[in-house]
């Protein structure tokens, strides 16, 4: 499934090329191998729970209007940026499409629940003792 949105994605995603920072010496300034991968999620018509999951791992890269920006300046070449951020946004939605492990509920038993309780109990005393002290 997530195969196919991520198809779907590279189709409807936008590649625009911009001037990078970092290494690359006067290279740097005179050829534009920064990609800046824009995509309208709505588009992608993922299912509200994926959707959720999606915003959730895309954070601030994603903006107000739902469209996904994602900048990749890794590497020396346009080549090898765009292929950096095509698998950034393929990843992106893999993860998305991972339903997240449930949380085993802990088991306490009796000593350990009786003990956590002394503990309390315990701390609650200290505390009491630390008020104002009155001299009566």
């Amino acid at each position: 499934m997530s195969d196919e949105v991520v198809e779907r994605a590279w189709a409807l995603a936008t590649e625009s090329f911009i001037a990078s920072t970092g290494p690359g010496g006067q290279n740097v300034n005179k050829v534009a191998t920064a990609v800046q991968l824009r995509l309208d999620v709505y588009a992608l018509r993922l299912t509200p729970p994926v959707f959720a999951r999606f915003k959730e791992l895309a954070g601030s890269r994603m903006t107000a209007r739902g469209e996904l920006v994602l900048t990749a300046r890794r590497f020396r070449t346009q080549e090898a940026n765009r292929a950096d951020a095509r698998e950034r946004l393929a990843d992106l939605i893999t993860e998305a499409h991972k339903l997240p492990e449930k949380r085993a509920k802990s088991r306490l038993n009796r000593v350990g629940k009786e003990q956590r309780l002394k503990g309390k109990k315990l701390r609650g005393s200290v505390k009491a003792g630390r008020g104002k002290v009155s001299f009566d």
